[in-house]
């Protein structure tokens, strides 16, 4: 159990956890926070944004740390972090205090979310970490579909800050033992000369030029993410959906990243991580023009198309650099990659809301245009590559 699975069930559990306690918080807890506090909501956010910031700016010393000493202790030390931070939230008087706690969950969510735990795979299992990346990501794909309804159940029983407690203790309660049981120790750091799969000659530094390409990828889902997450509901309205319509597309895009997961894990298994993410960028567009042809009638599709692709760019997050440059440097490289994504999807539910408030439905172009852009690129890198 000490290997591959138990790998899986330990940072699949223990991302589950800390998205649910950090990145999904607010969608709940803004509201409440802004009454108690007399803050606006746009100013939670707006904190918010800034602790993805930090996130992002902490992200490539977590990814050399994870390349030299691996990310057991790493994820363990992440689990204490979030659950500080929260403390922290529950125990704010006023603006300093939010700032302050969201400085603290920024800090753990750059050494403890989805690109430190795919350079914690890529150390531990080198080429083939493709697999177990997936499965993690399987099992996080759950986090908002649990957290939500447990943070408004805890915020109506115990108001926002007992949420906050509640989520202090549950995060490092459930997450360290898991950890420390199931989450094998690193094998020795590879020497420079060799791969992290062992013995074989390093591959020589990547292109500048797929570097570039890489970062305009992820920067391109991330915003693309971000975007519908904070606006899909009144993307859709502005397309004349009604309230249930609304709801009932809404409620598709959970699963449909969780099927499309399981069916990476399964048949896609067999196809590159980049002709996958071709195909990956490719949905959201698709399910963006049949919504602007076809009006609210179209919005179930728009919504599962997007929830798919999504689900399997964030699986490309972490198999495209391994498949490209291997797994020698891959958590630093990966922290690197990871900053533009963060700042696109800090910066897109503002953008996006400014485009959707002056030309509706019509806002779905410039992310339609981003995605088929990155799916351009990414086909004239498959030529390219033997």
């Amino acid at each position: 159990m000490r290997g591959e699975w138990g790998a899986v069930l330990a940072l699949g559990t223990a991302q589950t956890l800390a998205w649910g306690g950090s990145y999904y918080l607010p969608a709940m807890l803004a509201a409440p926070i802004a009454r108690d506090l007399g803050l606006s909501q746009a100013t939670i956010f707006a904190v918010f944004s800034a602790a993805l910031v930090c996130a992002a700016s902490i992200g490539p010393a977590a990814g050399r740390w994870i390349d030299r000493h691996g990310g057991r202790g790493l994820h363990v030390a992440a689990a204490l972090i979030f659950a500080l931070g929260l403390l922290l939230l529950g125990m704010a008087r006023g603006l300093a205090g939010l700032i302050l706690a969201w400085a603290v969950i920024g800090l753990g969510m750059g050494v403890g979310l989805y690109e430190a735990a795919f350079a914690t795979l890529a150390r531990l299992f080198g080429t083939g970490a493709r697999r177990p990346i997936t499965g993690i990501t399987l099992m996080a794909g759950f986090a908002s579909t649990l957290s939500w309804p447990l943070t408004a159940w805890l915020d109506g029983a115990l108001g926002w800050r007992g949420a906050c407690f509640v989520w202090a203790v549950l995060i490092p309660l459930v997450n360290v033992p898991l950890l420390l049981l199931l989450l094998p120790k690193p094998p020795p750091a590879p020497p420079s000369a060799a791969s992290a799969g062992g013995g074989e000659p390093a591959a020589a530094p990547p292109p500048r030029s797929a570097l570039v390409l890489l970062a305009f990828i992820f920067a391109v889902s991330g915003f693309g993410a971000a975007a519908m997450g904070a606006h899909l509901p009144g993307l859709l309205a502005a397309a004349g959906a009604d309230a249930a319509a609304v709801v009932l597309a809404g409620a598709l895009v959970g699963p449909a990243q969780v099927a499309a997961r399981l069916l990476e894990f399964g048949l896609l298994q067999r196809l590159s991580p980049l002709r996958m993410a071709i195909g990956a960028h490719l949905l959201h567009p698709i399910g963006a023009g049949a919504l602007l042809l076809l009006g609210a009638p179209a919005a179930p599709f728009l919504a599962l198309l997007h929830g798919a692709g999504n689900g399997l760019l964030t699986i490309a997050r972490g198999s495209l650099p391994l498949l490209l440059f291997g797994p020698a440097g891959y958590g630093a490289r990966l922290g690197w990659l990871a900053v533009p994504a963060r700042f696109s999807g800090a910066a897109a539910p503002f953008l996006f809301g400014l485009l959707l408030e002056a030309a509706g439905a019509a806002a779905l172009c410039l992310t339609g245009g981003l995605y088929l852009a990155a799916a351009a690129r990414l086909a004239r890198l498959a030529r390219q590559r033997p």
